[in-house]
Formats: structure tokens, sequence, C-alpha cells
């Protein structure tokens, strides 16, 4: 497996977008808001803001970072990408960037509860979802660098 990760380039938000409107397919727990084009104009905004990272395995797009400043914004792999390792590489890059880190999980997403948990992420607060697209409860968890880890 060759993995790299660079910069998102505009021309992968329908890669980008399709990870992520699968992603909400999959999860029986997420509601089904968005549609494939909105998923990828998202992906775009993101993009285009400068905030994303891509992992791609022998040249094909497996999964995404996207980090405004210390803010985790969204980190989602491929299917096939899965329990490889790509989600805690971008991760750890994010970490070498930035002094801490913070982001928000649905209660109802285990994994990645587990996932952000074993990576020193520590849970801080939670949140009835009110202010949330999707409107479920939630958790911000947040990395404090050395200090948590």
């Amino acid at each position: 497996m060759r993995l790299r990760l660079r910069d998102a380039r505009l021309t992968d938000a329908v890669a980008l977008g399709r990870i992520l409107w699968h992603t909400q397919r999959e999860a029986d727990w997420m509601p089904h808001l968005y549609g494939r084009v909105d998923c990828i104009r998202y992906c775009a905004v993101m993009i285009a803001r400068g905030w994303v990272r891509v992992a791609s395995v022998n040249g094909a797009v497996r999964g995404f970072l996207a980090r405004d400043g210390e803010e985790i914004c969204a980190l989602y792999l491929d299917a096939r990408a899965k329990g490889l390792g790509i989600g805690k590489q971008m991760l750890d890059e994010a970490k070498q960037e930035a002094r801490a880190l913070w982001l928000r999980c649905s209660q109802d997403n285990g994994g990645a509860q587990r996932f952000y948990l074993r990576e020193g992420f520590v849970e801080h607060a939670r949140g009835d979802g009110r202010d949330r697209a999707e409107q479920l409860p939630d958790i911000t968890y947040i990395w404090a660098g050395e200090a948590c880890a």
C-alpha cells in the first residue's frame, strides 16, 4: 500500500463528496439529510477554504481530513480504507501542525468515539445537537498536545 497525504484540489470534490455521501448512507444512526450533489458542494467549499488534506492509496482517493485552525471539521474514510491506519496518519499529521485540536462527534458514533479516545482526545462537553443540522446529541473532544498524550 502506497499512502500519500496531500492538499486537496478542487477536482477532488467529487471523490470526497462520494465518500461523505456513502458514509452518511451506511451509518444507521445518521439522518439522510443530504444528497450526493450536496455532499460534493460541501466538500468543494471546504477545499476552496484550504481546509482539506486527502489520503490517496496507490493513486486513488480513500479519505480526507478537513481542519479549520484547531477544529477538525471532518474526517472520513472510504469503506475500503478503514482499519488500515489511514485515519490515524491523517490525525497525526494534524497534531504535528496544531498545538491543540477539537472536534464534535455524534453520541451515536461509537466507532469514532473509540478512535478519538485511543488517539489521545478527551471528552470536554456534551451537547443536545440543537445547533447542528443533523440535530443529533454530540460530544466535544479536545486534544491539547503533550498535555493530553
